[in-house]
């Protein structure tokens, strides 16, 4: 999710910076198919060896919620298929149809199992406090992002429909979220890096209002919810710093991008001219974190201190 959001937000900078910005919009995409293709690989690998396993986080109270970054990647890579490959070959735009539909499909049947699991009763998995997290964010992202890649490939009542899911849920998960705080207390330290999810909302909002071509004032009310909720989760920068590295800092990655690419978008208005300097340095600093991340995964990975069990 982070490196397709990152190559979409320099796809949205080539207005500015030409074809430089163009060519490494292709790189990010490119290594983002890579890594989702591995990723589906070893997903698969561990279906097949580790059923029990696969098993244990679905019924998680709060890993179940990124059971859905599959088909939010897939509703993503489409969108930035579309714009890419799109008007390159009719076989390949037929492609990215079927690979947007699947998306779409299970990324709306992932939303209602999530959360169909609040009608449970506590004792079965159902709504309780401390489970409350910004990772729950993830099964409503990608119904908004829905248009980025439904309006190009011919689906717009679909994806508009969609969007409406995911602005329905949107602020309610938020409410709740607020509330979790006050009944229950901050995260848990090591989740502290999600604090940044609550970004992706507003800003895949933004981005889908504008694909829609919703009035641009609108996308800048959903452009000042996102930099309210990125200053807030900014002000838990020092405690995040304290964790060691783990997955959880990945919730970094697609919210930052998204954002980057919403300033970038809104920059290229007739009112936000304004905005262009610091959406290049966003964008900069996007690209940075990311690295920052990939390095760091390959590092964990290669010294086995990354995907260990919990305490």
């Amino acid at each position: 999710m982070g490196w397709t959001g990152l190559a979409m937000a320099w796809l949205r900078s080539a207005d500015m910076l030409g074809d430089m910005a163009l060519g490494l919009a292709w790189v990010a995409g490119g290594f983002a198919f890579l890594i989702f293709g591995l990723l589906c690989m070893a997903s698969l690998l561990r279906l097949k060896l580790h059923l029990q396993a696969v098993r244990r986080d679905l019924q998680h109270p709060i890993r179940h919620a990124f059971m859905a970054t599959l088909p939010v990647s897939v509703i993503l890579l489409a969108a930035l298929g579309a714009a890419l490959f799109q008007h390159l070959d009719p076989m390949l735009a037929q492609g990215l149809v079927w690979f947007w539909c699947a998306g779409s499909a299970l990324e709306f049947v992932a939303t209602v199992w999530v959360i169909s699991r609040w009608l449970r009763p506590q004792t079965e998995g159902g709504l309780q406090w401390p489970a409350l997290t910004p990772a729950l964010f993830i099964p409503v992202v990608g119904n908004v992002l829905a248009p980025l890649g439904g309006v190009p490939l011919g689906f717009e009542t679909w994806a508009t429909a969609q969007f409406g899911i995911g602005l329905l849920l949107w602020p309610i998960l938020q409410a709740l979220l607020f509330v979790r705080w006050g009944q229950a207390g901050p995260l848990p330290a090591k989740l502290s890096p999600t604090l940044f999810i609550s970004v992706a909302p507003p800003s895949a909002v933004g981005l889908s209002l504008l694909q829609m071509q919703a009035p641009a004032l609108v996308a800048w009310a959903a452009w000042g919810m996102a930099l309210f909720f990125l200053a807030l989760t900014l002000t838990q920068l020092e405690a995040m710093r304290a964790q060691p590295f783990g997955m959880s800092f990945w919730g970094m990655s697609f919210p930052l991008a998204a954002f980057s690419a919403l300033t970038l978008r809104l920059a290229n208005t007739s009112q936000g001219h304004w905005l262009q300097l610091p959406a290049l340095g966003l964008l900069a600093l996007t690209s940075l974190v990311i690295l920052g991340l990939t390095l760091g995964t390959w590092r964990g990975l290669r010294q086995g201190s990354l995907l260990v069990a919990d305490a």
